[in-house]
């Protein structure tokens, strides 16, 4: 008798990301066989894995290397990152790959220390090693959720670089995506912003969400079925956190109002905007080149000619290449300097985030540090 249904959905979610991540080191490594690219499917670029059934069956495991590479799991010690684990280190035990775990302490809630060190517990008694918290500070810049979160990505990145991880899993489902697809729209933010998380992320694709096609519900029972405890964050149902009252009341009022289905129709729209933000983002790419002058400058009339979502993409490369940081670039930036180029009336200079400041001279568009 094989395992229950959403463990099996969770373990073949796992399997999937390991045998991409151990074809990708492989291949930087230069290790990569001929037969081993030859067995790649083209549904699923980078992974040699060969399914033999759609619920779950097997997958052929690669052979073992000397290199074997090392895949932490970020655990908070909530369902889905619980689940995470314990397919992490099911997986691993059959395929070349070095698994380990790390919980990051926000100092947030009384008693956190204590929690973190619960999950360090658990993860090393299913034989994850390394295993470590990681305690953090967190500020204030961007609001509580986002200073929780820039917080929380620097440990991890500071503990992938310590340990020399291949990559970090991240426990997001189905839901966080449809809920991420919400916040987007509610920001009036464009097609990037709407697409949501992507499968992998970060410095050369570090972070991996295998579970972004499983609703929260799955890795919930694949963790009661395993008798493995859990720990629910009381912030997760706060109302003073947006995400949390989108959770609890926005999103069951519109299936309510909609009907069932909602959470998956956002998944998808959150790929097809991927799909779409993807191709503009390699339009605005080569546009680039044909928009500069001989010195490197922007010309105002090349880019008058561009499509506005082809030229708001180039005008955003250039202020992030002049040291605008990307998280705070917001649409209202965008739009200004866009005036600069489709409504241009003598405007002075416009003074951006990270001291950048772009200006009209001479039919050329400035971009630089004020």
């Amino acid at each position: 008798m094989g395992p229950h249904p959403a463990v099996a959905a969770i373990r073949l979610a796992v399997r999937r990301v390991l045998h991409d991540v151990i074809t990708e080191c492989r291949r930087n490594a230069g290790h990569e066989r001929p037969a081993e690219a030859a067995r790649r499917p083209a549904h699923a670029a980078g992974s040699p894995y060969a399914e033999t059934g759609a619920s779950g069956g097997s997958l052929t495991a690669l052979p073992e290397r000397p290199d074997t590479p090392l895949v932490l799991v970020a655990c908070s010690g909530g369902a889905d990152s619980m689940a995470l684990a314990s397919a992490l280190a099911f997986e691993a035990r059959k395929l070349d790959v070095r698994a380990g775990g790390i919980t990051v302490d926000h100092n947030l809630q009384p008693g956190s220390g204590l929690r973190a060190a619960e999950v360090v517990t658990r993860l090393t008694a299913m034989d994850l090693d390394p295993v470590e918290a990681v305690a953090v500070h967190v500020g204030r810049e961007g609001g509580p959720e986002a200073a929780a979160r820039d917080a929380r990505y620097a440990a991890l990145d500071a503990a992938a670089e310590r340990h020399g991880a291949a990559a970090v899993l991240l426990g997001h489902t189905r839901d966080d995506q449809a809920e991420t697809v919400l916040l987007g729209l509610a920001r009036g933010s464009g097609i990037r912003s709407l697409s949501g998380m992507a499968a992998a992320s970060g410095p050369a694709g570090r972070y991996r969400r295998p579970f972004l096609q499983l609703d929260r519900q799955t890795a919930r029972k694949a963790c009661l079925v395993q008798s493995i405890p859990v720990w629910d964050d009381p912030h997760n149902i706060d109302p003073a956190y947006t995400r949390s009252r989108l959770r609890h009341e926005g999103l069951p009022a519109l299936e309510k109002a909609l009907g069932k289905g909602v959470v998956e129709a956002l998944a998808r729209t959150a790929q097809l905007s991927r799909d779409d933000a993807d191709a503009l983002d390699t339009w605005a790419a080569e546009a680039e080149l044909s928009v500069r002058d001989e010195t490197g400058r922007l010309e105002c009339a090349g880019l008058h000619a561009l499509p506005p979502a082809v030229r708001r993409r180039v005008l955003r490369r250039a202020l992030i290449e002049a040291g605008a940081p990307a998280g705070s670039l917001f649409a209202r930036h965008l739009e200004e300097v866009d005036r600069l180029i489709t409504g241009w009336r003598g405007q002075r200079a416009i003074n951006l985030p990270g001291r950048v400041e772009a200006l009209r001279q001479g039919g050329r568009l400035v971009i630089r540090q004020s």
